[in-house]
């Protein structure tokens, strides 16, 4: 007898555990969906667009800075490290250290740029100098020609100075923020392609006025009702 009472008391035990379990992970999820405001002694910020800020005690260097027109990047370079726009730029030049993930090496030079005299240029930033195994998913360019012929269409990168949503408006974002979000990385100090450089670089909040481009904009017809008079 006392033994079948203990199975019973263990099963009785386990189900209570089991509804209460039950009941916490459902109450868990009617909980509605928010965004986390980070707080701290000098600034609030929403963690999602805290990348933007992480250089930004180098945009007013950035604003003084004179442009060295003798080592400018253009856009033309910056495509031609990648096979396809968006994708993480190839290496360009010989790695030292092969088997390096990157931490100790490449972000010598790539987390806060600089001029290599090695190379005659200067080094891009790369904006999400938290991910330090940079070898992951930067490959050096072995080749600037494709291994076999093929019939992929080519992607076309975005266009500049088209991307406005009125006229006089801030451009929009033509690409994925993922990755990206440290905006003055690309497009200020003297690595920037002198195509997006931007002019303003101490507005630091550059996300307050500049949203990204999510959708293809297509012209729409004018719209007339199927009953309207004109159609009777």
């Amino acid at each position: 007898m006392k033994k079948r009472l203990g199975i019973i008391s263990l099963f009785l035990v386990l189900f209570i555990a089991f509804i209460t379990i039950w009941n916490y992970s459902y109450q868990e999820g009617l909980e509605e969906s928010y965004i986390p405001i980070e707080e701290s002694s000098t600034e609030t910020f929403i963690p999602l667009e805290s990348g933007v800020f992480k250089r930004s005690g180098l945009a007013l260097e950035y604003a003084n800075m004179p442009v060295d027109e003798e080592h400018q990047r253009s856009l033309d370079t910056y495509y031609d490290n990648r096979a396809y726009p968006g994708a993480p730029p190839s290496i360009p030049h010989p790695v030292k250290e092969e088997m390096s993930l990157g931490a100790n090496t490449c972000l010598q030079c790539h987390e806060n740029g600089g001029f290599v005299t090695k190379f005659n240029a200067y080094a891009p930033v790369t904006p999400h100098p938290e991910m330090v195994n940079c070898r992951q998913c930067h490959v050096v360019q072995n080749t600037k020609t494709l291994f076999t012929e093929n019939g992929f269409a080519k992607a076309h990168a975005p266009k500049v100075g088209i991307n406005n949503a009125l006229p006089g408006s801030p451009p929009m974002i033509p690409h994925q923020i993922q990755m990206r979000e440290n905006c003055l990385s690309c497009h200020a100090g003297p690595a920037a392609p002198k195509e997006i450089r931007v002019s303003h670089p101490e507005r630091t909040n550059c996300r307050q006025c500049h949203v990204p481009k999510e959708k293809t904009v297509t012209d729409i017809e004018v719209f007339t009702r199927a009953n309207s008079i004109e159609n009777e």
